[in-house]
């Protein structure tokens, strides 16, 4: 915390990641990455370390690992939560989530662009920076 945040606030960048995390639609992800290129800011590890420290507040299973492998110490309630949301998961003996077999994400069809039902697109249709 700086010392131009007041205690009781976050700061804005950790704010602004979180308002996009609260964008991605049930049955959607997006990566660190991603989050970081739609504020036009940060990095992968940036946005990860406010989803550390502040992400239990929205829906933080949907900023993931650009592998699609589940957050590590989260798997079972990451889990449960994409199997509410009907979010793809790659193939269905990966999706049982063994130990030996653990689930990971269908990126290609989970991921989300930032375009469609919460807004942020462009006449186009292409994501927009919200920077």
């Amino acid at each position: 915390m700086t010392a131009e945040t007041p205690p009781d606030r976050l700061p804005e960048y950790a704010e602004r990641v979180l308002e996009v995390a609260e964008l991605i639609p049930p049955g959607r992800v997006m990566t660190y990455g991603d989050v970081a290129e739609w504020l036009g800011e940060g990095g992968p590890r940036q946005v990860g370390r406010v989803m550390a420290l502040y992400g239990g507040a929205v829906p933080w299973w949907r900023v993931v690992r650009a592998d699609g492998r589940l957050l590590p110490g989260h798997e079972q309630r990451a889990l449960g939560h994409y199997r509410e949301e009907a979010t793809p998961l790659r193939e269905t003996a990966t999706a049982r989530g063994t130990a030996d077999r653990p689930a990971r994400l269908d990126m290609r069809r989970a991921r989300w662009d930032g375009t469609g039902g919460a807004g942020g697109a462009d006449d186009t249709g292409r994501a927009m920076a919200h920077n």
